[in-house]
């Protein structure tokens, strides 16, 4: 039988991270199995214990992977400041708390997404989502204190890191509970995305 090649073997690792990620955000970790996991990815069951020792580690990769792409996002909005949309932080808010990204669970920021779950498992993965919170602290503390200097104010530190905390807890927040009542209710969602997205940045 011949032997898989380097791309090949990186290749097939791909899929797995891409098939999991999706799962994983819209099912949770828990409810994934395995072998639908990587039909999902188009493989066998077996080839799982070639890429990766557990779920676990899965979980992790997929973590840090998911929040990378979505910080790599924030980063770019920042830094093309402003234009005729609002600023940065108004762009990310309407985005973020747009029905079509709350229609979407398989994709966008991880923050709403693998919540619970994040909680719920080891501690590499809390680590891992712990470390993307951060990121997202990171820039938006940095971009309040960026507008208070180009307005000419003086903003403390320490309270532009309080408000990049309130800002992603509110735009959590109201997408997991969107999320959660939008086929049952889907005016109540609407108007928790809405009001919320008028309101965050006052």
């Amino acid at each position: 039988m011949p032997r898989i090649s380097k791309q090949d073997k990186a290749r097939n690792r791909q899929n797995i991270l891409e098939a999991a990620s999706r799962m994983f955000r819209s099912q949770g970790i828990d409810a994934v199995g395995i072998a639908e996991l990587m039909k999902e990815a188009g493989l066998t069951h077996g080839g799982f214990y070639n890429h990766f020792t557990s779920k676990n580690e899965l979980a992790v990769e997929v973590c840090g992977a998911s929040y990378a792409a979505s910080l790599k996002g924030l980063a770019q909005t920042i830094e093309d400041g402003p234009d005729q949309a609002g600023s940065p932080l108004e762009r990310v808010v309407a985005g973020y708390l747009s029905t079509e990204h709350r229609d979407a669970p398989d994709g966008g920021c991880p923050s709403a997404s693998l919540a619970t779950d994040a909680g719920r498992h080891s501690e590499a993965v809390q680590s891992a989502y712990a470390e993307g919170v951060e990121g997202y602290l990171t820039g938006f503390t940095a971009e309040f204190l960026r507008e208070a200097e180009d307005k000419g104010r003086k903003l403390d530190p320490a309270e532009a890191r309080h408000r990049a905390i309130r800002l992603l807890s509110e735009m959590v927040g109201a997408l997991m509970l969107a999320r959660a009542v939008r086929q049952v209710q889907p005016g109540l969602s609407d108007e928790i995305l809405r009001t919320t997205r008028s309101h965050t940045l006052d």
